[in-house]
């Protein structure tokens, strides 16, 4: 081990690429998605660093031209996720052990990788396979994925520094161990970043972890994993295993060695995971730690106070970018009746400009939802509101998925606030507004606060700092990320930490240091230099 105390600075927020007419940048960009388009790749299961082909395939294809192969992907069952554990095992000790500096090396260094030779390959695959336009792209899968390897470093060392006091004589230490086991991995399909942060976050703090990505998002994943590799991660600290949930999810959970969960996904999933591993808890070397973000049906809640234009510009973004397949999207607004006039008339004006179709037509701003699922189940609530005498479709409402799953920007208007497409999570472009009476602002406060059982994101547009002061007291417990006149959206790594509460997850905080703790285990030690040798305390003593 070096003399020395060594230090990692705390970084700066990757700078994002505009992407301009005629920039560099953008001719690259598209060079690598004309490259990634003519081939197909052949994805295997990466095991104890070996790459693993079982025969079972799916395939991986274009959201917004499904019937465009971009690759097929080999699926674990549990002969392969026993494997997984075993490798993830055996690499255990060892990576533990290494000298923290030269475990966040690796990120680091990956970090530099995706700014550099990786971002185009990133940006491109994400493109691809989740359908997203170049901006989504590059504020995901290049910038938040090389601040989440940055900040988590930095986060790392601010935890090891933290040290106990020691009285005359006595030398205290806390030294950070990982947890005792593997770390299960399990990732969404909408933001590569999380599918890359949430294997790494434990790893870089010396555990040893199984990946499970989406099966929608496999592509971009594998080539985050062909980034960690040559960025020098030893073989099994991380093992790839694409699969079906209960294939992954069931051997896995079974392991005595479960020493955490690190999901993002469905609350339905996420809460069936947590009932296993609460069946199976005396089996458990030790009591895993259970992290998950889950869901949200996050609002936007306008005083009368307001800018009609920074309202509806939210509306629009907050509900629209990346197709509100975003955990954070606004899917709920509230909006008083004395400025909804003229937030509708700017809302619609401003979606009747969005483009939409392949994001391989940079001036789209809508793409393709992720898959056949999501466009039935997305399709079903519009459906649902056609047909309510409760609701009113104001500007889209139209799916086809001849080519590609399509769905146009849908506003509902709801005469009701408990209206079921302002209480479920729809996951989609999907935004349903109910207009109240200004007068009952903070009724509808409370409304607001009592009607979903979802707690990530939220926002209050106001001018008047009073009613800002109120909206945030009232609503202290409805989001984890509360934002004051801004779109609920957009949470950056070091600025915004990220999660919620209440159905939306354990509000762990992902891109902080509240995160990464919970992927360590401390030791305390207590060293006396000069040793008691009588038994005896002065209080015994009277004379």
């Amino acid at each position: 081990m070096p003399n020395a105390f060594f230090k990692i600075d705390r970084p700066a927020n990757e700078p994002i690429k505009a992407y301009g007419p005629g920039s560099p940048e953008k001719l690259s960009l598209k060079a690598k998605i004309a490259e990634l388009k003519a081939g197909q790749v052949d994805i295997p299961l990466i095991i104890g660093g070996k790459e693993i082909r079982t025969g079972n395939t799916a395939q991986c294809v274009c959201p917004h031209d499904h019937q465009h192969v971009l690759g097929v992907y080999h699926k674990a069952g549990t002969a392969e996720v026993e494997q997984a554990i075993e490798a993830a095992m055996a690499a255990q000790k060892e990576w533990a052990a290494m000298d923290w500096h030269d475990r966040l090396a690796i990120f680091l260094k990956a970090a530099d990788l995706l700014a550099g030779p990786y971002r185009d390959l990133l940006n491109a695959a994400t493109m691809l396979s989740q359908s997203k336009n170049a901006f989504q792209a590059e504020i995901d899968s290049a910038c938040e994925m090389i601040d989440f390897f940055r900040f988590n470093a930095f986060f790392a060392t601010q935890i090891f520094t933290q040290q106990p006091e020691s009285a005359p004589g006595i030398w205290n230490r806390s030294e950070y161990r990982p947890l005792e086991g593997f770390v299960l991995a399990v990732t969404p399909f909408n933001f590569t970043s999380i599918a890359g942060n949430l294997p790494s976050a434990p790893a870089m703090v010396g555990n040893v972890a199984l990946w499970k990505p989406a099966s929608s998002a496999v592509y971009s994943s594998y080539f985050l994993m062909q980034l960690l590799i040559e960025a020098g991660m030893p073989p099994g600290v991380i093992n790839f295993v694409p699969g079906p949930g209960a294939a992954v999810g069931d051997p896995a959970l079974a392991s005595e060695h479960l020493a955490g969960i690190h999901f993002t996904g469905s609350t339905g999933v996420f809460q069936s995971m947590w009932k296993t591993i609460g069946q199976n808890i005396a089996q458990y070397r030790a009591y895993p730690r259970i992290v998950g973000e889950t869901g949200g049906k996050d609002f936007v809640f306008a005083h009368e106070s307001s800018n009609p234009q920074q309202v509806a510009t939210a509306l629009v973004r907050g509900s629209f970018e990346y197709q509100g397949q975003k955990c954070s999207a606004a899917s709920r607004a509230y909006i008083p009746d004395t400025i909804w006039p003229e937030v509708r008339e700017i809302m619609l004006q401003q979606i009747s400009e969005l483009k939409m179709g392949s994001p391989e037509d940079f001036t789209n701003f809508i793409n393709a939802v992720i898959d056949r699922a999501a466009f039935n189940s997305i399709k079903e609530y519009i459906d649902y509101a056609k047909e309510s005498s409760d609701a009113e479709i104001l500007v889209g409402g139209t799916c086809d998925d001849s080519t590609g799953y399509f769905i146009e920007p849908t506003v509902i208007l709801a005469s009701k606030p408990d209206f079921k497409t302002m209480v479920e999570e729809i996951f989609g472009p999907v935004l349903t507004v109910y207009v109240y009476p200004a007068a009952e602002f903070e009724q509808t406060l409370d409304l607001c606060d009592k009607t979903s059982p979802y707690a990530l994101t939220g926002a209050i547009f106001a001018r008047e700092r009073g009613v800002i002061a109120q909206a945030t007291q009232a609503l202290t417990n409805a989001a984890g990320n509360f934002y004051i006149n801004d779109k609920p959206t957009g949470a950056v790594v070091g600025q915004q930490p990220f999660g919620g509460g209440r159905a939306s997850g354990t509000n762990d905080k992902a891109g902080s240091m509240l995160n990464m703790l919970r992927w360590l285990s401390p030791r305390t030690l207590k060293e006396t230099f000069v040793s008691p040798t009588d038994y005896r305390y002065t209080f015994m003593d009277e004379a």
